[in-house]
Order: structure tokens, then sequence, then C-alpha cells
């Protein structure tokens, strides 16, 4: 006899879990955060679940990857994060973006060997609690860890539901919210395995459900009989767009001051309410309006007679900025003493948290550093 619904379900549920469970048996991608851990009664390593999870926000899986890699090999426990200087976790995490993550990361660490003996909670509800770890993440450790029946919704997932039940909304549309959490709580309610229903939905999302403009992979969804999308033929139409998010346009001036031994003048962001707080940088000048003219841009970072001209100019989208970067280099004059900032020597250059702008900027690789000897930065002056 086949057991009831949870609420907010169907009677098709168990189905559902079960196709989603044995497809990603075979399917799944091999990723360095799914590895089986040592440790009896664990699906993974909650803490490497919990790193990988904080990486995975907003950014492709093809990124993470060798960051995640560095990032383990750096602080391979919980303990070991939250004893690191926080500019080592920053340099470790250059390239994601985001960096409000990497600190939260760092935050929920300390937090871990305080509150929890250096044990990451198991419970959705205690690991809520952890600074940065939302409903979604605390679900995604809960259930991939330690096998707890908790819901997921991201992208991934609600594209997956949204098709599989043809509802017309954005996957972002707050109306749809609360059903997609009860459609996922439903069906994670019904899997034999949370975990591996929970990663199974989300590869599915992720690698055959896809978003446009690719086309689904519909042949080799495990769901296509019950898909409600693919019986109507709205795959490309469901979920509805997104609204798209307003960029303002930002010009950066940086200048990249070196003196004869090589040594190159950086200077750290404010630590608060800024894009890259806390991060490291070349003097650099941003404007939303039109660029200061040479002379203006030389007397700003304390070069006042200099001549400054572009070396290169680039651009870097983000999120809610477009930005023109143009970068000016010169030597440092005889005897000069900026304002604020201190000058690095070359062989450590690569080993201060920046942003990947300012690396490219100054002539770095878009990597991490190296992650075994990194110093901690020098206080900056003012």
């Amino acid at each position: 006899m086949s057991r009831p619904p949870a609420p907010g379900g169907e009677p098709g549920d168990a189905v559902i879990a079960r196709s989603i469970e044995r497809w990603f048996a075979t399917a799944k991608r091999d990723l360095p955060w799914r590895v089986a851990p040592d440790a009896p009664g664990l699906k993974r390593n909650p803490y490497h679940a919990l790193v990988a999870e904080a990486m995975l926000q907003q950014t492709q899986v093809s990124r993470v990857i060798d960051k995640y890699r560095a990032f383990i090999a750096a602080l391979p426990t919980v303990a070991d994060l939250a004893r690191a200087d926080e500019q080592r976790v920053l340099a470790l995490w250059t390239g994601l973006g985001y960096y409000r993550r990497a600190k939260n990361l760092h935050a929920a660490a300390k937090l871990i060997v305080e509150r929890f003996h250096g044990e990451v909670p198991r419970d959705a509800e205690s690991l809520r609690s952890l600074k940065g770890v939302g409903r979604y993440t605390a679900g995604a450790v809960a259930s991939i860890a330690f096998d707890r029946p908790e819901p997921i919704v991201d992208g991934n997932v609600a594209r997956v539901l949204l098709r599989l039940h043809a509802r017309d909304a954005a996957s972002d549309d707050k109306a749809v919210q609360p059903w997609l959490w009860e459609r996922a709580a439903a069906l994670v309610t019904a899997a034999a395995s949370p975990a591996a229903f929970n990663e199974g939905l989300m590869e599915l999302g992720a690698t055959v459900c896809l978003p446009p403009p690719a086309a689904p992979a519909c042949p080799a969804c495990p769901l296509r009989r019950s898909c409600r999308a693919h019986a109507t033929g709205r795959e490309l139409e469901i979920p509805r767009p997104k609204a798209r998010a307003t960029r303002r346009n930002v010009h950066c001036a940086v200048v990249v001051i070196r003196r004869d031994d090589g040594a190159t003048l950086l200077e750290q962001r404010p630590p608060t309410g800024v894009m890259w707080a806390g991060l490291w940088q070349a003097p650099t000048v941003e404007s939303e309006s039109a660029m200061p003219g040479p002379a203006a841009l030389a007397k700003a970072v304390g070069l006042s007679g200099r001549a400054l001209s572009p070396r290169e100019t680039f651009s870097f989208t983000a999120t809610h900025r477009q930005m023109q970067f143009t970068v000016h280099e010169v030597r440092s004059p005889e005897g000069f003493k900026p304002a604020r900032g201190v000058f690095v020597p070359a062989s450590d250059l690569a080993d201060y948290a920046l942003s990947t702008p300012q690396r490219r900027a100054l002539g770095l690789t878009t990597g991490a550093g190296k992650a075994g000897r990194l110093r901690r930065p020098p206080r900056s002056r003012g």
C-alpha cells in the first residue's frame, strides 16, 4: 500500500522522486565536492557541502571547480577556516565575485566553532542561524550531507518544477515562491534518499532542463512523460523571462605605480558599503560620469605633474554595473611617499585579495595566488 502524499503533495510524487534518484545515480557529473565521506551516517562532508554551496550561489560550476579545490586544500576543515585571516579567505575567493559570500562563510565557520563545537549543524533551523545561510543553503546542506528531507529551491529547481507543472510564471516571481517551496517539500518528503533527490533535481535543471536560449534536452529527461510543458510543447515558453537587471555605467581609471625594484602600490578598499569591500587595488578613481583628465587623475593619486597615458582599456560586467577600465602605468618618482597604501614586492602581489579587473590591470592571472604561503597584508595607512 502506497503512503499518502505529503502536505501540498500529489499522488505521483513518489514516482517523480524515484525517477530523479535513479537518473542521478547514473547521470551525475564527477564534481570534487561529491566525494563520499569516511564518517558513517553522512552522505557528503558537511563542511565541503557548505563551502561548495556558498561558492555555487550565482556562479557557474565550471568557474567553481578549481577555486573549490584550492580553497579546500588551503583550509581543509571548518576549524582551519575559522582561524584563517580574512584577507587569506578573500584571496582564495578571488575570481568568484560576490565577495560578501566569502566573508559570510568565514563568519559562519567561526560560529560553528564557537556555538556548535566545530561540527556543522545537522538541522536546517540551526544552519540558518549561521551568517549568510538562508533557506536554500540550509536545506541543501541538511539534505545533501545529512539526508534530511529539507526542500531546496534555486533557479534550476524552479525551472524544472514550473515546466513539470506548466506553471506560467517567472522563476523569481514572488507570487509563485510559496508554491515552489511547497512542491519541493512534498517531493523531497516522498524521496527514498533526500540527498540523492535534491542533488538530482539540481543536476536535472543544470544539465537537461536548460534555460533559454538553449533548448532543453527533453529526450534525456527522466520526467518527460510527466512534464506538462513538454506535453503541450511549451518548454521554451516556461518559465517566463526574468526582468532584466538595470546596470549603471561606471568608469574606472586605474593607475599602476611601480618602483624600480618592481614593487607596486596597493591600497585597500573600504571595509563596507562598496563593491569589492575590503579587497586591494592599485590606486583607482571611479565615476559614473566623465573621467578626470590626465592632470586631474595624476593629482588624485598623488602624482601631480606626472604625465599619464592609457596603457589599455577593457570592460567588466557585474550584476548591476557595466564597468569600463582604463589602465595607466607609471614609475614611482624618487622619494615618493603615497598618502595611503603600501608598496608590495612583485613576488607577493598575487597573494593579495584583488578583484578580477584589478588582477588584469596589474598583469596577474585570475588564480588565487600561492595559497600555502599567503602572507597577512600590512595595514593600509589611511
